[in-house]
């Protein structure tokens, strides 16, 4: 129930403290999972006491028990155990601490941490962080590379030597962090935010060397994988060996098998890329020679016709047939024109044989009446009728005489 306080009728420290005391007594017992990350057995004492993290979100809690609940599991757990405590609440008036009064304690296995990881990832996988079409590629020559590591670790020499004997020219931001234990989870996803909020950072790598399932753990925490899928600067997961694959291989942009392979896949070679460069070069000089060589050919063959040889050949070969052409056609206008001349003459010889003109000029005379009109029959005149006659030189009167 909440209380009725106020700054004339405060509560005492004790009051509050045995209040908090009573409600947690009217807790029960819990199942708790947690790594250990401090171990205290003095010889000869009946109680041990640890401290029980949560790696995820940097959370710890002290936990008691009784000498013989520990010595059933003291050979298989030590520090950085992970372990399921069945313990109940307790609440410590004098100096306000909670802890964990635990009656059993049982390690936490391998089999059980690998199947937890194998619901994990099918949990991340059907929400689409695993997802190939949201991975965005890797730039081609990073210009400020991003690098989570141990400090003085054998990956952060791999890494750092392998790239800048690969591209002299690199440069890297470093953040050195817990690869492994409780700090791991909580120094890696903020050294990535700190990398992904850096402008000038081209892409992310987050190495670590070998280690065994319980040291890799770290690297499949959801709290660092959803980190880094929420990242919009390319991600290269470098964890481990070969075999190894924490969930993180499945979210980065990139896996690479060991920190040496990251620098491979994440910095050019500058030799392979000038030899890159020269055949490139070399082929196009190839290509522009042949393209010219065969142009050269082609125009040499053009130049070798006989046309481009001699312009005037096909002229003169023309000539020759114009000239006949012409020769023919005045042959055959000069026969026609010969053949009409001819009809002419005959024509106008017959016109002239059958004119009246003609006639007259043989002899014959035609006769008219006063009114012009041709006797032709002696009947059409009449006695002492005046004639007009008209012969060949001109014409005269004659008088009809019965």
């Amino acid at each position: 129930m909440a209380l009725s306080t106020s700054p004339e009728t405060p509560l005492p420290v004790g009051e509050v403290s045995r209040l908090i005391g009573g409600w947690i007594e009217r807790l029960g017992a819990v199942w708790v999972e947690g790594q250990i990350t401090q171990l205290s057995r003095r010889p000869g004492a009946g109680v041990v006491f640890l401290t029980l993290r949560d790696p995820s979100y940097d959370i710890s809690v002290s936990v008691t028990c009784y000498r013989q609940v520990f010595d059933t599991i003291a050979d298989v757990v030590g520090e950085g155990a992970r372990v399921v405590v069945h313990a109940k609440p307790e609440w410590y008036a004098p100096r306000g601490q909670l802890s964990l009064r635990a009656a059993e304690i049982r390690p936490v296995g391998v089999g059980e941490l690998l199947a937890r990881l194998e619901q994990l990832k099918k949990t991340l996988a059907a929400e689409g962080l695993f997802a190939a079409e949201r991975k965005k590629p890797l730039p081609f020559l990073p210009q400020l590379v991003g690098l989570v590591c141990g400090r003085a670790s054998a990956a952060e020499r791999d890494v750092l030597e392998n790239a800048r004997h690969r591209w002299p020219a690199v440069r890297f931001e470093v953040r050195n962090v817990a690869v492994q234990g409780v700090h791991a989870v909580p120094q890696v996803v903020q050294a990535v935010k700190e990398l992904d909020a850096t402008d000038e950072v081209d892409v992310i790598i987050v190495a670590r060397g070998g280690g065994s399932v319980e040291d890799l753990l770290p690297f499949s925490d959801e709290q660092l994988v959803r980190a880094v899928a929420s990242c919009r600067t390319p991600v290269v997961s470098a964890i481990g060996h070969e075999p190894d694959t924490p969930l993180l291989d499945y979210v980065a942009d990139l896996r690479a098998s060991t920190p040496t392979d990251a620098a491979k896949k994440v910095v050019p070679d500058v030799g392979e890329e000038y030899e890159r460069v020269r055949q490139l070069r070399d082929r196009a000089r190839r290509c522009v020679r042949a393209l010219v060589e065969r142009e050269e050919r082609g125009l040499a063959h053009a130049l070798a016709r006989p046309c481009m040889e001699d312009p005037h050949r096909m002229i003169g070969e023309r000539e020759d047939h114009v000239a006949s052409v012409l020769d023919r056609g005045r042959r055959t206008l000069r026969h026609l024109l010969d053949r009409a001349d001819s009809e002419l003459t005959h024509m106008h010889a017959r016109v002239v044989a059958l004119s009246p003109a003609a006639t007259l000029r043989r002899g014959y005379a035609v006769l008219q009446k006063a009114d012009g009109h041709v006797v032709r029959d002696p009947g059409e005149v009449t006695a002492d009728e005046a004639l007009r006659a008209r012969v060949a030189k001109g014409e005269f009167t004659v008088r009809v005489d019965t």
